[in-house]
């Protein structure tokens, strides 16, 4: 099915509905691709009532905050999973680090960019491989980055389908429905951490406008992406 055919089967659907029918259309073939945010976290309650054999995987990029790794073990406890976990090339990282130092992605987008790419898009890659659907909590209110985002788009860099279906959620619904369902969250959030990442290139921020203020803080915001979502 093209994805013109799938905008049209899912265009008056609501959440819950467009993964249903995305889960049983494409079964092994779909994965959310967790990051633990409060959006994969509503993605991920919501999916797992639907299928709870569902696949969904996080990337441990092995420089996340604490909390983040606390709420791996909260969400396995909570539904009786094992979240699948995909990690860098442990020869990558040992090459930048010797290269290039603990932080050089600090001194360039460039450097930021090489970080990225070695500890989060090659692990994702990887956890790509044979699928023909990637679930992702992308929001179009989220940033500038995101604004023209589609329930359902197609990614060329990866060669599949990405279903985005909270695009249109706003943060209150988000954090709505975290609450009325008894979600697991990022304790982060609490101590105004909008958007959360790799614990060197995340802080706190204070009555932004923009969610990912704290993401990259030293950037401009028209290069805050990691890569993951770059199309």
């Amino acid at each position: 099915m093209n994805i013109q055919n799938l905008k049209q089967l899912l265009e008056d659907l609501n959440t819950h509905e467009i993964l249903k029918v995305m889960l049983d259309r494409y079964g092994d073939k779909i994965a959310l691709a967790s990051s633990l945010g409060a959006e994969d976290q509503v993605l991920t309650d919501m999916i797992l009532k639907i299928d709870k054999n569902a696949n969904i995987f996080t990337l441990d990029t092995g420089r996340l905050p604490k909390e983040t790794y606390a709420l791996i073990e909260a969400v396995n406890q909570k539904y009786n999973i094992k979240l699948k976990v995909f990690f860098p090339d442990t020869k990558a990282v040992e090459n930048l680090v010797n290269q290039k130092g603990m932080f050089s992605f600090y001194e360039s987008i460039k450097n930021r960019k090489e970080c990225c790419y070695i500890r989060k898009i090659e692990p994702l890659k990887r956890a790509l491989n044979g699928l023909e659907v990637w679930i992702t909590g992308l929001r179009s209110a989220q940033s500038i980055t995101r604004s023209d985002c589609e329930i359902v788009e197609f990614d060329e860099v990866n060669n599949l389908i990405k279903l985005n279906p909270l695009v249109n959620w706003s943060e209150d619904d988000v954090w709505e429905y975290i609450k009325r369902h008894n979600v697991p969250y990022n304790k982060l959030h609490d101590k105004s951490y909008p958007s959360i990442g790799c614990e060197p290139c995340t802080r706190a921020v204070e009555n932004s406008l923009d969610i990912r203020a704290g993401r990259w803080w030293w950037e401009d915001p028209e290069h805050k992406e990691c890569g993951l979502h770059i199309k």
